[in-house]
């Protein structure tokens, strides 16, 4: 009976490893589809990392410019679900005349910005000011349009309120 019991025990270690193995396996796998997608992105929008300067530096089209700037507002009020997501993709072709593909590759590639910039306060910065220089004052209604067309029925959170705020001021100082 005991030979027994051990060998079911041994069996029972021998798959939970095997679906552990697996299971890394897949995420692995999924982790390269992720590389793989933003790497197809940047290669539509024909964006090149350079040397020594910070990804958002790098970015020359307006409009993923705005789309990264537009996921950074999302992700101050937590990680956009999926509904939120589709949302963006609809505004972005509905206000800057992006087709699906371009929309999609944009959400993509944006997300990954923000996540170069090691926060979405940080994001929201750095993005912000290289909407400003990109597109000047004219690109805030846009990008407030995507905003607000982007989130659930609640509106704005407080931290999104606040931000918002800060880059209506920061675009009418620039603009004076």
């Amino acid at each position: 009976m005991p030979l027994l019991i051990a060998i079911i025990g041994i069996a029972a270690a021998v798959y939970f490893f095997l679906n552990r193995a697996r299971n890394a396996a897949l995420m692995a796998g999924d982790l390269v589809d992720v590389a793989k997608d933003v790497k197809l992105a940047a290669r539509r929008f024909g964006f090149r990392r350079q040397a020594n300067m910070h990804p958002v530096e790098s970015v020359e089209d307006r409009n993923l410019a705005i789309a990264a700037l537009a996921i950074a507002f999302q992700e101050l009020n937590g990680k956009p679900g999926r509904d939120q997501g589709d949302k963006l993709i609809c505004q972005l072709q509905r206000q800057l005349g992006m087709d699906s593909d371009a929309a999609e590759d944009a959400a993509i590639l944006g997300r990954w910005l923000v996540s170069q910039c090691g926060g979405t306060e940080a994001a929201l910065a750095r993005l912000s000011r290289k909407v400003y220089r990109l597109g000047g004052a004219e690109t805030l209604q846009p990008l407030m349009d995507i905003v607000n067309g982007s989130l659930s029925g609640n509106g704005l959170s407080p931290r999104q309120k606040d931000a918002m705020e800060g880059l209506r001021s920061a675009f009418r100082k620039a603009g004076s």
